[in-house]
């Protein structure tokens, strides 16, 4: 078998996945592009355990591994997107980049009162 095939099919894999990842915006396609990330390396493992003719197979031994944290990471990557779906109304990646939540207005700061608040308080 030539080693060159499924090399250059899991760089294509790859390069569609890194692009994937660096231009969309929903979160979802997001995930997608990270397994389409992990396919890629999965396949360069198994071409190589074959290639290599290892009595171990462990690159198949990896690639099971990989597989798994990759159905443990989707799991929890679209928990996450759904909650952030569920509390802001959107999944867009541009719109969560400040997840930090606003304070209420009936509470004060949590480093304590400004500077006005103080001038009335001692006035």
């Amino acid at each position: 078998m030539h080693l060159a095939y499924p090399a250059v099919l899991a760089a294509l894999l790859f390069s569609v996945g890194l692009y994937g990842v660096l231009a969309r915006r929903n979160a979802i396609l997001v995930l997608m592009s990270v397994e389409l990330m992990l396919n890629a390396v999965n396949l360069n493992l198994v071409a190589f355990d074959v290639w290599l003719r290892d009595t171990l197979h462990a690159g198949q031994a990896l690639t099971l591994f990989t597989i798994a944290i990759a159905a443990a990471e989707i799991g929890i990557g679209l928990a996450i997107v759904l909650m952030v779906h569920r509390n802001r109304g959107t999944s867009d990646v541009d719109r969560l980049r400040d997840t930090k939540e606003a304070p209420a207005a009936d509470e004060t700061p949590a480093d304590g009162p400004s500077a006005d608040e103080k001038a009335e308080a001692t006035a």
